[in-house]
């Protein structure tokens, strides 16, 4: 390989690389750029090497994420093993608050593992589907919530906000939307007439869940265009009416 220095018309100094090929892939070159729409040898050379450069690149940034999902999950893991197996081990000898604590850490363990896998998946450009989006910023509701359809063999993703929840809306469309009506950025109201009125969501059903009277919900989840209404503490005898959008 050798280096000419050349200055091109806007004066730029540029430098001509020549390579030294076989007359045999001196030929497969240029049948391949005639086939693939590059007008000369010259211009496949770069365009080859810049991919090689990006996926080089690609390829490197996928490395460190590999290491911190992995220093992520180690810790992790100790977490939610030991909490596992004192539960299955020594719940009959623990005292019941402290098990009711023990099995929280065990189910935000769990749903903070979800939330590393889901990150990192859509970082590598991939989104795992799921069947129900709660939209809710009390995180034992939601684990309560995702293991409730996990136990019916469904499939759930949580977000805290309402934002949150139209930007996940862009990436994966669930069967199901469960939504607070208090959030901390904006009102569960104002996110449902939004997915209602967008043509790609809006056959989405969306089921309000909330604390605030039944009074004010039943008068206004059909003007927001909601199919529903769960109050909280749930009767989760009521969500049989959900498996239907589910099937």
């Amino acid at each position: 390989m050798f280096l000419i220095p050349k200055e091109n018309k806007n004066s730029e100094k540029i430098k001509r690389i020549g390579i030294l090929v076989s007359e045999a892939t001196k030929t497969k070159w240029e049948n391949y750029a005639e086939n693939n729409n590059f007008s000369t040898v010259s211009k496949l050379i770069r365009k080859a090497v810049d991919s090689l450069i990006e996926i080089k690149t690609k390829y490197s940034f996928l490395e460190d994420l590999t290491k911190l999902s992995h220093d992520l999950k180690e810790p992790l893991t100790s977490i939610k093993g030991f909490s596992q197996l004192i539960l299955e081990n020594y719940a009959d000898k623990l005292d019941s608050k402290f098990q009711y604590r023990l099995k929280e850490i065990y189910k935000q363990s769990n749903f903070l593992e979800s939330k590393i896998d889901k990150y990192f998946f859509n970082l590598e450009g991939k989104y795992p589907q799921y069947d129900v989006l709660i939209v809710e910023d009390d995180l034992p509701t939601t684990t309560l919530l995702n293991d409730f359809f996990e136990s019916k063999g469904f499939t759930t993703f949580g977000v805290l906000t309402g934002n949150k929840a139209l930007e996940e809306l862009n990436i994966v469309k669930p069967k199901l939307i469960l939504l607070d009506i208090i959030l901390p950025d904006t009102s569960g109201y104002e996110i449902c007439e939004k997915i209602k009125k967008d043509q790609r969501f809006k056959e989405i059903p969306v089921y309000f869940i909330t604390a605030i009277p039944e009074l004010e919900v039943s008068k206004n989840f059909k003007q927001k265009g909601a199919n529903g209404y769960f109050l909280k503490p749930f009767n989760f005898s009521q969500f049989k009416t959900l498996f239907d959008y589910l099937k």
